[in-house]
């Protein structure tokens, strides 16, 4: 599978780097899109969920790292809940 890495940058300028365990994550972002904390957050799930569903297709099992890139994302955005319009920009994807 190939892994894909994408950095995004949060409503207060910080930057994180990600991971999926597959390309299907590219259905869902892209290299400088800016996007609403809210739609971030689902396409992160939608996108990531589908990457560990390939996995288990391929090899018998979820990936896990998937749903840990997930938990992280989810950890991080709750910063901003608070945040009026809230966004999100991929700024790599590689």
């Amino acid at each position: 599978m190939p892994v894909v890495r994408f950095d995004v940058m949060w409503p207060d300028s910080s930057v994180m780097k990600c991971q999926s365990p597959s390309s299907i994550i590219r259905n869902f972002l892209h290299e400088g899109q800016k996007i609403s904390l809210s739609e971030f957050l689902k396409v992160s799930e939608l996108g990531l969920n589908l990457a560990s569903d390939r996995v288990r297709e391929k090899y018998g099992f979820a990936c896990s790292a998937a749903s840990d890139q997930l938990e992280i994302i989810q950890a991080k955005a709750s910063r901003f809940q608070n945040w009026p319009a809230a966004t999100v920009q991929v700024i790599r994807m590689d």
